[in-house]
């Protein structure tokens, strides 16, 4: 049974779990520090975070995606980060225990399996529009990039067009090659701030108190549930993946319940790198693209034990280079979603708006754009069935 697994795994989807990696970590690491340092945590500590934070996306990832044989990849929670970063006062004791009452939270939900019922009544159209609308902006900021870093983006972008050209299963690899190679080359991979060094994890004893709890547990919970886990399970759905949500959900409760101590403030489902795990660029089979998430799952678990060297690593590549690969590698995923949103001309306004709300980045209450155009889409279906019903 190991071996025919292994038989499936692909260059491609080892590139796209990296990928995927390097994406999501670089995109958000500096706000999981600024979490850390708003609690009062010292260097030794935040160290600890990255360890607790790498294992547990990685331990799930890599699990959840053999044992389901689907793409599922964790993730921590970004805006949760921001929540933390944004708070004062809090004791890194009391932030520890508002962490365990996230998890807990997000434990029952995935047990009384509330969540996945109320996923089940969101429309594909709405899932596949919000999935686009999560995705559009990373092919914006690639596009973006070319203004400084002209040289390097665009011999990127040729390197895809030609890799979907004649060799479509390897494009992402070559457009990753051709981007480490041309960055050498303008001297702007900064190897110099890689250092070999394990992380240690460090136990920090809980403090409960209704001040945390109130004021950063439930919102941690809130934000994670609406802002994370929700554009998750839409991605899931829009890529044509029927994952068991209840468990998973469960999952990465139980993961936080465990690691909070240590830092692992909040897992949830990845919804912008997770489709780069589920694209065509992972595997031209769906049924094979389940490594790529797998994949991811091993890489954070190297990035947890390896701490400070592999942030250093993944801090090497300049901000243009994981820009242009991030919108690059999901171009056929924001095309794809886009079409199967507007395919249907009953749900193509709430689609669209879903679309458009989601893009924008508006966030409300301290919840984020995704679940608001979830929301607008909602209204806008139910507006057109009361009124056919009338």
């Amino acid at each position: 049974m190991i071996q025919q697994r292994l038989q499936q795994l692909s260059l491609s989807a080892i590139v796209a779990g990296f990928v995927a990696v390097l994406v999501g970590f670089t995109s958000s690491v500096a706000i999981v520090f600024q979490a850390a340092q708003a609690v009062g945590a010292n260097a030794q500590q935040t160290t600890s975070w990255i360890w607790a934070l790498g294992l547990g996306m990685g331990i799930t990832s890599l699990g959840l995606s053999l044992w389901t044989r689907l793409p599922v990849k964790v993730a921590w929670s970004t805006p949760g980060a921001a929540l933390i970063a944004a708070t004062q006062g809090l004791t890194l004791p009391e932030a520890v225990g508002a962490f365990l009452l996230c998890g807990a939270l997000i434990l029952v939900s995935g047990l009384t399996g509330w969540f996945e019922k109320l996923m089940d009544r969101i429309p594909l159209a709405v899932a596949a529009a919000l999935l686009a609308g999560v995705l559009a902006r990373f092919g914006l900021d690639a596009v973006m990039s070319v203004k400084t870093a002209p040289l390097l983006v665009l011999l990127m972008a040729a390197a895809y067009l030609l890799g979907r050209r004649w060799w479509p299963r390897y494009a992402v690899p070559g457009v990753l090659l051709v981007g480490i190679l041309v960055a050498a080359g303008q001297g702007h991979l900064h190897m110099d701030a890689v250092t070999l060094e394990w992380a240690q994890p460090v136990w920090t004893t809980p403090d409960f108190s209704w001040a945390a709890a109130i004021g950063v547990g439930l919102p941690l919970f809130m934000v994670t549930m609406a802002s994370q886990n929700l554009p998750g399970v839409a991605v899931q759905r829009a890529s044509g993946y029927q994952t068991p949500i209840s468990p998973t959900i469960t999952v990465t409760g139980l993961a936080t319940l465990i690691l909070a101590p240590f830092g692992g403030y909040a897992f949830n489902l990845a919804a912008i790198t997770a489709a780069i795990c589920m694209g065509r660029e992972a595997h031209e089979d769906p049924a094979r693209r389940y490594w790529a998430a797998a994949m991811a799952g091993v890489f954070y678990i190297l990035l947890g034990l390896c701490g400070g060297a592999v942030v250093g690593l993944l801090a090497a590549f300049p901000k243009e280079l994981v820009a242009a690969i991030a919108g690059l590698a999901l171009l056929g995923t924001i095309a794809g979603g886009l079409a199967q949103a507007l395919k249907e001309e009953q749900h193509r306004d709430a689609a669209i708006l879903t679309f458009l709300v989601t893009l924008s980045g508006v966030s409300m209450l301290g919840i984020g754009s995704a679940f608001w155009g979830v929301v607008a889409g909602t209204v806008s279906l139910l507006v057109q069935h009361f009124r056919k019903r009338a």
